[in-house]
C-alpha cells in the first residue's frame, strides 16, 4: 500500500491543454473516486498515474517515488478496465498468472495467490474455463482476480462496471468495496456515475473540463456542495435549482418570477444581489402556506415517489417516502425545509456562506 501525491499535473496534446493543474493527495489505504461527465479529464488522469499516458507537467508520485518517468511495470501498480481485457486463449487461472510468470515468480507462490483470490472472489469452480464461458460478472472478476495476485501498492479501476446490467452493477460494487475492506489497499476508481461515487467512495473527486471542482467525502459534497457545477451533478436525482434575485418583504425571501422563497436564517445579502436558489428534492414538504406547484408526471419506485412538477415556468422534482395519491394537472403546495437551503452567487457559481 502507498500514498499517491498528483501536484500541478498537466496533460497537453499539441497545443491543447486537457488537464489543468490538478492536485490530489490520496492517502494510503483510501478508496477515492474520480467522478465527472464525459471528456472532464478523469480518465486521462487515471492513465497518467498508471504510465499509459505521459505527463505534460507537474509531479505524480506512489509513495516516496516520482514515477513520472517509470514504465507502468515498475510502478507496482494494477489496472482493471471497462473492457476486462482478458486473453480468451487461456482459462481463468492462466489469466491470472500470466503476470507473475512474467515476473519469473515460482509455481508454488503462483498458486496459492490464485487459490487465494479465486477464494476471495467466488471463483475457485471457474478456474478451468475459458473468457468465452463466463458471464459478464464473472469475467470483471476474474480481471479483478489479475490485479490482486499482484499484490499491487494501489489498485486503478478505469470504469470497471461500464459494460455490466444495471442490477449486476449494482452487486459488483458492493463486491468492489468488500474486496477494498479486506485487502486495505489504496484504491482509485474512475467512473461518470455519481451514484458509484457516492456508494463507494472514502473521498471523492470530482473534475470538470480538465481542473477539479471539489475533493471531499460523499456525504461533504452532498450536504456542501461548493459550488453549482457539483450541486448539480453530485446527487440522483439533482438538487433543484431556481435563479432569482433577494427581496425583502417583510421577511428575507428570493423573488424567482413571480415566485417568493424563504431563505434561511444568517445570510446577509444585499437587496437585489441575484443567486441561485437550491434545494434537493428530498427537502420539499407539502405544506398550506408553502409556494403553489403543479403536478406534471408521478414516478412510484415502491419505497419512494418521484413527483415532476413547475413552480411558475420551472421545472422542479421532489421526491416523497410517504404514499401521495398526486396526479398529473394537480396543484399542491411546496416548502422548502429552511435548515436544507442553499445560495449560490448567479455570476460566479461559488456557494454562499452564512
Amino acid at each position: 500500500m502507498a500514498k499517491v501525491t498528483i501536484r500541478d499535473v498537466r496533460k497537453n496534446y499539441g497545443s491543447v491543454e486537457v488537464i489543468h493543474g490538478v492536485d490530489v493527495d490520496i492517502e494510503d489505504g483510501e478508496f477515492v473516486v474520480l467522478v465527472g461527465p464525459s471528456g472532464c479529464g478523469k480518465s486521462t488522469l487515471l492513465r497518467m498515474i498508471a504510465g499509459l499516458e505521459d505527463v505534460t507537467g507537474g509531479m505524480v508520485a506512489i509513495g516516496r517515488t516520482i514515477v513520472n518517468n517509470l514504465p507502468p511495470a515498475k510502478r507496482d501498480i494494477a489496472m482493471v478496465f471497462q473492457s476486462y481485457a482478458l486473453y480468451p486463449h487461456m482459462t481463468v487461472s492462466e489469466n491470472m498468472a500470466f503476470s507473475l510468470k512474467l515476473r519469473r515468480m515460482d509455481a508454488a507462490t503462483i498458486s496459492g495467490r490464485i487459490k487465494s483470490a479465486a477464494e476471495i472472489l467466488g471463483l475457485s469452480s471457474y478456474l478451468d474455463r475459458y473468457p468465452r464461458q463466463l458471464s459478464g460478472g464473472q469475467r470483471q472478476r476474474v480481471a479483478m482476480g489479475r490485479a490482486i495476485v499482484r499484490e499491487p501498492q494501489v489498485f486503478l479501476f478505469d470504469e470497471p462496471l461500464s459494460n455490466l446490467d444495471a442490477k449486476l452493477r449494482v452487486q459488483m460494487r458492493t463486491e468492489i468495496k468488500q474486496l477494498h475492506q479486506r485487502l486495505g489497499t489504496t484504491t482509485i476508481f474512475v467512473t461518470h456515475d455519481q451514484i458509484e461515487a457516492m456508494t463507494m467512495a472514502d473521498k471523492i473527486v470530482v473534475m470538470q473540463s480538465g481542473i477539479i471542482e471539489q475533493v471531499g467525502t460523499p456525504l461533504e459534497l452532498y450536504d456542501t456542495p461548493r459550488n453549482l457545477f457539483v450541486a448539480g451533478f453530485i446527487g440522483s436525482p439533482a438538487m433543484n435549482l431556481i435563479e432569482g434575485a433577494v427581496h425583502r418583504n417583510g421577511a428575507l425571501t428570493v423573488s424567482a418570477g413571480d415566485v417568493r422563497l424563504p431563505l434561511p436564517d444568517g445570510h446577509a445579502l444585499a437587496e437585489g444581489r441575484e443567486v441561485v436558489f437550491g434545494v434537493r428534492p428530498e427537502h420539499l414538504v407539502l405544506a398550506d402556506e408553502g409556494i403553489p406547484a403543479q403536478v406534471v408526471v408521478v414516478e412510484p419506485t415502491g419505497s419512494e415517489t418521484m413527483v415532476f412538477m413547475k413552480v411558475g415556468s420551472k421545472d422542479i422534482v421532489a421526491l416523497f417516502r410517504e404514499r401521495h395519491d398526486f396526479s398529473p394537472g394537480q396543484t399542491v403546495r411546496l416548502k422548502p425545509d429552511p435548515k436544507h437551503v442553499h445560495l449560490f452567487d448567479a455570476e460566479t457559481g461559488e456557494r454562499l456562506a452564512r
